[in-house]
């Protein structure tokens, strides 16, 4: 994780456009995800200029400038001269007396710093030993001399920043002040922790502190306050292109003298500064100088307006005050810029071979150099690739290509029919399977163009196409083989296409068949049953009904000739007043 700038991860996700645009490929691409490379970056802030979900967070420290407001220290604010364009205010006095509100001690605009700094480049130009002057205010644009440009480093100005030498300034004659820089850049924050400035404020978050204090500039403006009478400064122009240019009162001779903005031509300029000879080259990242650095606030007008609101300062400044001397710094802004390494290393021709090999890149014509996945060319994506800087699959063609692949395998291996279609019910692509279950033979090329009324008719495919919703067809018959299928059909919109899937049902049909016949014959062999069943129970019946009728009979008889004889017989055979009859 950056201590300057990082991603939101959930915003961020497989867009690239950050890496695209980094100059530097300060940018890791892990699992799907960018993450900045701290070592590289040169926090020129372009990435959070090209993101499309504004996924960047630039780390603030408004909580550590509150502290040290509260604190007993003294506290002095160096405002960037940038703050005509981002803040709308032409008057300096009116934000000095907003920042004392708000309980710094000191206000002053970092301009005061960058015409000390251009006096010390008239010094080192006067003295003729550098065969190129490279000069920028813009902490972005050396560190990236400082670490890719190797070659331009010998003629990059050996001299402090406007923002150190105003804090080196500010604080001779009271070592203990405590420096806040105000201004519209991140590289900035950087710069500072690397020499001992407290704290960097944007103007974004200088308005904040405004607000909560309830100071509003508005109505200070309305005290019609004048600045003092100090003379005129050259070096408020700093934040435009060929600010420094125009900061010099006489340009030295012996020089050419031209300004290079916007990281694509600093790099052309920087690649071949050894073709230049005794040229004055002033550089900044942020097309059109400061006035467009990653924190300005934009107002109406742009870039171009912006730009004119710092002519027009200068033009007013120059015209107002008095054609002084420059005072003395009072203190040492010599600054050598060291060399800076990343901790990257080269590749190995063997280690760019086997990943390419492993994106499908074996030959020359393989490596497309598209761009997509946002380094320049193949073989710089497999270094980053090498060097853990970026997963493999982030290569758009090799991923598209696998994914087709992939596709094409699934669905011609697939045992489910597939037949793709075109409106006008011709076959686009049809696998194996499919033409086995239709009885077509050779291969799915030769199939492709027939038309599906060929196999069967194509009611489903109609109504998909016509209705813009799935159809289904759960057994349809093929009548050239004889087979049954079940048939989905779906429309691809975008691709104005009909997929469909068949599943071939013959056997579940054949067996359906079968059970049916099994059911109804048994219901027939039970029917009969039943039949038969019933006609014995009516035969049973009627016997017993003829025996019981021929017993009944019988046995009448009997009852009537036994009881012929004296008295009534019982069922014994005796008499029934047997009790009383006497014994012989």
């Amino acid at each position: 994780m950056s201590e300057y700038l990082e991603f939101k991860p959930v915003q961020c996700k497989d867009c690239y456009r950050c890496l695209r645009e980094c100059p530097v490929k300060a940018i890791n691409i892990k699992d799907h995800h960018a993450q900045i490379i701290e070592e590289h970056c040169i926090l020129c802030g372009h990435c959070t200029m090209v993101c499309p979900q504004k996924a960047k967070i630039e780390h603030s420290e408004i909580d550590v400038v509150r502290n040290l407001l509260k604190g007993g220290s003294k506290v002095a604010a160096t405002v960037a001269p940038s703050f005509i364009s981002s803040l709308g205010q032409l008057d300096f006095s009116i934000l000095r007396i907003a920042l004392a509100k708000l309980g710094f001690a000191v206000a002053e605009e970092t301009a005061v710093g960058a015409q000390a700094v251009t006096e010390e480049y008239k010094r080192l130009l006067a003295k003729g030993d550098m065969r190129n002057f490279i000069t920028s205010a813009c902490p972005a644009a050396c560190r990236l001399i400082q670490m890719y440009y190797p070659k331009a480093l010998p003629y990059l100005a050996p001299v402090d920043s406007p923002m150190v030498a105003h804090a080196k300034m500010l604080r001779k004659n009271d070592p203990d002040l405590k420096v806040v820089f105000v201004g519209p850049c991140i590289a900035k924050k950087r710069e500072a922790d690397e020499h001992g400035i407290d704290a960097v404020l944007t103007f974004e978050e200088l308005l904040q502190l405004f607000d909560e204090n309830g100071i509003d500039l508005q109505t200070i403006n309305r005290l019609s306050i004048t600045d003092d009478n100090c003379g005129a400064n050259r070096a408020k122009a700093y934040p435009a292109t060929q600010g420094i240019i125009r900061s010099f009162d006489v340009l030295p001779q012996g020089y050419r003298y031209m300004a290079v903005d916007g990281v694509d031509r600093l790099a052309d300029v920087l690649e071949n500064i050894e073709a230049l000879d005794h040229t004055f080259v002033e550089i900044n990242v942020c097309p059109g100088g400061c006035i467009n650095g990653p924190c300005a606030i934009v107002r109406e007008g742009g870039v171009v307006r912006a730009e004119a609101d710092i002519n027009a300062y200068v033009e007013h400044e120059m015209a107002s005050r008095k054609h002084t001397p420059a005072p003395e710094a009072g203190v040492a802004l010599a600054y050598a810029h060291p060399r800076l390494r990343a901790k990257s290393r080269p590749a190995t021709e063997k280690e760019i071979e086997e990943v390419m090999h492993r994106t499908g890149k074996f030959t020359k014509e393989d490596e497309l150099d598209c761009g997509a996945c946002g380094y320049r060319t193949c073989r710089e994506k497999a270094w980053a690739v090498v060097n853990g800087y970026a997963d493999i699959d982030i290569c758009l063609p090799y991923m598209r290509k696998r994914a087709e692949s992939l596709a094409v395998d699934i669905v011609h291996n697939s045992p489910e029919g597939v037949m793709i279609v075109d409106p006008d019910m011709n076959i686009v692509d049809i696998n194996a399977s499919a033409m086995s279950m239709l009885g077509l033979s050779g291969s799915p090329e030769s199939i492709k163009g027939r038309s599906v009324a060929d196999s069967f008719p194509p009611i489903e495919f109609y109504n998909a196409y016509r209705q813009h919703r799935r159809t289904e067809n759960s057994c349809l018959r093929i009548a050239s083989t004889g087979r049954y299928v079940s048939l989905t059909v779906s429309l691809l919109s975008e691709q104005n296409l009909l997929f469909g899937l068949m599943k071939d049902i013959s056997e579940q049909v054949s067996y359906d068949k079968k059970l049916e016949k099994v059911r109804t014959d048994t219901l027939a062999t039970t029917d009969e049953l039943i039949m038969k069943q019933m006609r014995v129970a009516q035969e049973i019946a009627s016997l017993l009904g003829e025996t019981t009728a021929e017993t009944k009979v019988a046995l009448l008889k009997l009852k009537k000739t036994l009881s012929d004889g004296k008295g009534d017989l019982g069922v014994d055979g005796r008499p029934t007043d047997w009790k009383t009859a006497k014994v012989n």
